[in-house]
């Protein structure tokens, strides 16, 4: 995948030799907007100037560099539970994220685990805002009675999961918030198409239960969903591109008469069809479309940015934004 500013001229010297050219760059120029318009707002220990140069790439991706991960593979200097596998933190990662795969994979693309993990990243990471003076990324979802709560049913499956990989692991310095948020990029790469996400481990976990009311309704309006998640430095364009991960999302609740459906036709795959669907409300017999992304479809303040996603360039235009928000979502 290129990074997303050779992403323009690849698109233009694409469209300039056919008809619908104007339109296209107007899909463009849109979507840069959108990307100079999106948070780079810092935080915690990230303002301060003395930084690892692990938290200096971090600081890096949030204000805009590229969240793409490399193409090299590594290769764990031992087994697991060596001296040598001791000795690096990457190699207990590299049998966790081997594991993680076996499961998140079959012939139809990602599975029902995978489409788990995604939720589950963002349930354990959006328990915060500005104004909450914890929560968050810490494994407070598995680690206390969170996932007790309604707006975390149909995270069962994927939660007792977890907490197995977890019971496994742990010994070797796995947390619980590091690999929820693990599982969660790795859900995402498991679908074909799925951007490779950078990933980071280090968050410290937290037993406490998160602040209630920080997570968003399916029923829930525009409006009042942009100041939901403008007090977790999200701007709306951002917004947009987060809730583009529907593509691989399936419904039990929303609709509990079709348990199953899809928000698109393709949820095995990470592609842009859940906004074109969203919005003609094409194939409504199959999927099921929740109205808080219907309502953020037609709001004026997003419909916009709804639009770029659903159109000829949907797919270019939105996989490098998502990149970006589902890194800064999730640090």
């Amino acid at each position: 995948m290129k990074a997303s500013d050779l992403i323009v001229p690849i698109a233009i010297t694409q469209t300039a030799a056919y008809p619908g050219m104007n339109r296209v760059l107007g899909e463009i120029e849109a979507h840069n907007r959108g990307i100079a318009q999106r948070s780079t707002e810092l935080l915690g220990d990230l303002t301060g100037d003395l930084l690892s140069d692990v938290g200096q790439t971090i600081k890096s991706i949030l204000q805009g560099a590229s969240a793409i991960a490399g193409g090299s593979t590594y290769q764990a200097p031992g087994d697991l539970g060596t001296d040598s596998c001791g000795q690096e933190t990457c190699c207990v990662w590299s049998y966790v994220v081997r594991e993680l795969e076996d499961a998140f994979r079959d012939s139809n693309g990602c599975t029902s685990l995978a489409r788990g993990a995604i939720r589950q990243g963002f349930h354990d990471a959006a328990t915060w805002n500005t104004d909450a003076s914890y929560g968050g990324a810490d494994g407070s979802l598995l680690l206390s009675d969170e996932l007790s709560r309604t707006e975390n049913r149909g995270l069962e499956e994927i939660g007792a999961q977890t907490r197995m990989w977890y019971n496994k692991y742990k010994e070797h310095g796995v947390g619980m918030a590091d690999l929820i948020q693990t599982a969660a990029v790795v859900g995402i790469v498991s679908c074909p198409g799925g951007p490779r996400i950078r990933n980071f481990v280090g968050r410290r976990d937290d037993s406490t239960a998160g602040p209630t009311g920080l997570l968003p309704s399916p029923f829930q309006s525009a409006q009042s969903l942009i100041e939901l998640f403008a007090a977790k430095t999200f701007t709306a364009s951002d917004l947009v591109a987060l809730v583009g991960a529907h593509t691989a999302s399936t419904q039990k609740f929303v609709e509990p008469s079709r348990a199953g459906a899809p928000q698109d036709a393709t949820p095995g795959v990470w592609d842009t069809k859940f906004y074109s669907e969203t919005l003609t409300s094409a194939n409504s017999t199959t999927i099921v479309t929740f109205p808080s992304d219907r309502n953020l479809a037609t709001y004026s303040q997003t419909s916009g940015q709804w639009k770029v996603f659903a159109g000829f360039s949907g797919q270019s235009t939105w996989a490098p934004v998502s990149k970006r928000v589902r890194d800064f979502g999730a640090v």
